[in-house]
């Protein structure tokens, strides 16, 4: 269960968040708000007219489904709407944004009378609502209308001609707003925290997967930004074709963005080799896609669309490799991954199905990216953190280890004390005056002898400790067998006595008697050569002490 846990929860998740979504199609539709309104479409021929067309229902089509149809000019009409209770209260007319070059609205008034409403692209951008729903306002001095009809030119008719269209009241449409901009609102701050948050951790840790998590985020926050309508509310001269042009290359940055998440997120052993060619050539097919689209709609706009579309999903389940090559490695972080990348993934298939026209289009689906990638970046955010711990463990480990090494490259292993090349890097250079003190065991060859190796170099410890007692915060190395030496600063010096004593009551193994005979020094020790004068005149005054009977200190005169 170890080894196929990750896998099965991915799979539990795409599992269920598929069966909410086709389970519940009539909740997601009741997200667009206001009473729907039934369509029967029919094409423009030479010679229409408005009043003509709410003449003669009987030549609009009311069965075959819109994306059935080709693209080009179409009349759209409504039910009658006496159906509708309510309807002289209800004076926005709604409907969803779509690739259009002009809609206008044509409303019949009981008395006959005709009124439109022209938008072209710069007046949808005028009159486009958060969620990006295109909005009438009737005018409530002319009366309840009997009859809507729509003409639509220069539809593209990717998702249909005429969709979700909705008569609603001025609170429904002012809550509807509202709602919308909560939900963009929060996904955008969330970016933009994400975004703030990953920067300032990769100025401290410089990790590759965070620059491109921060790409990914900057990515979604625009799309974000341009699929809600608010860049329409931002620059309301620009084109609605334009803002979908600009919602095409972000979701497509976004999504390839996603995969170099995706690839710096794990070690190289899990992206390496055919999955690296694999991300790459996934990642040019989708900008291809997208900059084909941006730039030749809408010349063969449903091609461009599929070829966008079917790039766009497929990029996103490349990462079903990578999470597979992660479970074969046991990646330590994978079923954070797993979790965050599953409903993205089955959103995008989902989207894909819908573009296709095998399911039915709703608001929520056309929003799923911005949701699902709402989840995405903050279980990502929980991963980044978990694989920044790990990464963090393991530079611990490793400077742990360095110091380790380094002590051990410095220190005697026998005594502990620095070795004679640590006690040199550290002692030369030392501005003011030095005390330089070298003591030598007496008769060590007799204690070897008496006690053995193992006894000596028992007795070598427990006088390694006995400098450590009496010369706290001095340089202590083990010059080389029974050498020892201490340095300290002239205005802290050891006084020799004082180690002599504390090795006279020091308990030797089998209470041997051990004593040491010392030779100090005064004098700089600012470099080399002073190093070899002080330690020739310490060493001179250890000579003294032992022709002088041993167990005893000289002290060097001070040098001319």
């Amino acid at each position: 269960m170890r080894r196929t846990g990750p896998l099965f929860l991915f799979l539990v998740m795409l599992a269920a968040l598929m069966t909410t979504l086709t389970a519940s199609p009539a909740q997601a539709q009741s997200a667009v708000t206001g009473v729907p309104l039934s369509v029967c479409v029919a094409r423009v021929s030479a010679g229409d007219t408005a009043a003509a067309m709410l003449a003669s229902p009987g030549r609009f089509d009311c069965t075959t489904p819109q994306t059935s149809f080709h693209n080009g000019d179409y009349w759209v009409l409504s039910q009658p709407l006496g159906t509708i209770a309510d309807a002289g209260d209800r004076e926005r007319v709604r409907i969803a944004s779509l690739w259009q070059d002009r809609v206008t609205l044509y409303a019949l008034y009981p008395d006959g009378k005709v009124r439109g409403w022209a938008y072209d692209g710069a007046g949808i951008s005028r009159h486009l609502q958060l969620g990006a729903m295109i909005q009438w306002r009737l005018d409530p001095k002319l009366g309840a209308p009997v009859r809507f009809l729509w003409r639509v030119d220069g539809s593209a008719n990717l998702r249909g001609i005429l969709v979700a269209p909705r008569l609603a009241t001025a609170r429904e449409a002012a809550r509807a707003n509202i709602v919308m901009a909560a939900m963009y609102s929060g996904f955008m701050g969330l970016c933009f925290a994400l975004l703030i948050y990953n920067l300032a951790m990769w100025g401290a840790l410089r990790h590759r997967f965070q620059l491109a998590y921060c790409a990914m985020v900057l990515s979604l926050g625009l799309y974000a930004f341009t699929s809600s309508g608010g860049l329409a509310w931002a620059n309301p001269a620009m084109l609605n074709n334009d803002r979908l042009r600009f919602n095409y290359i972000f979701l497509a940055t976004g999504a390839a963005t996603a995969l170099m998440f995706a690839r710096a997120f794990f070690p190289p052993s899990v992206t390496s080799g055919w999955v690296s060619r694999a991300a790459n050539w996934l990642t040019a097919l989708a900008l291809t896609a997208m900059v084909a689209f941006a730039l030749l709609a809408p010349w063969q706009i449903g091609l461009l669309d599929a070829f966008y579309s079917i790039s766009f999903a497929v990029l996103i389940v490349a990462i079903v490799p990578i999470i597979l090559r992660a479970r074969t490695e046991r990646s330590p972080h994978l079923w954070l991954f797993a979790v965050a990348w599953a409903a993205p993934i089955v959103f995008a298939a989902l989207r894909l199905l819908a573009n296709l026209a095998v399911v039915r289009w709703s608001f929520w689906l056309d929003n799923s990216t911005i949701l699902s990638m709402a989840f995405e970046a903050i279980v990502s955010t929980l991963a980044i953190a978990y694989r920044i711990r790990l990464l963090s463990n393991e530079r611990d480990e490793a400077i742990e280890r360095e110091i380790i090494a380094a002590r051990l490259a410095d220190t005697d292993p026998l005594t502990g004390l620095l070795n004679r090349r640590a006690f040199l890097r550290q002692a030369i250079g030392r501005e003011g005056e030095q005390v330089l003190i070298l003591t030598d065991l007496d008769h060590f060859k007799h204690v070897n002898e008496t006690l053995g190796h193992d006894g000596g170099d028992e007795v070598l410890r427990l006088f390694a400790r006995v400098l450590r007692l009496a010369a706290p915060g001095a340089l202590i190395t083990r010059m080389g067998g029974e050498e020892f030496a201490i340095l300290s600063p002239a205005d802290r010096a050891i006084a020799p006595e004082a180690v002599l004593e504390r090795l006279r009551a020091a308990r030797m193994p089998f209470d041997i008697h051990v004593t040491t005979s010392i030779g100090a020094c005064t004098g700089p020790l600012a470099s080399e050569a002073d190093w070899k004068a002080m330690y020739r005149r310490a060493d001179r005054a250890l000579f003294d002490a032992k022709q002088a009977g041993r167990d005893r200190a000289r002290i060097a005169p001070l040098a001319a």
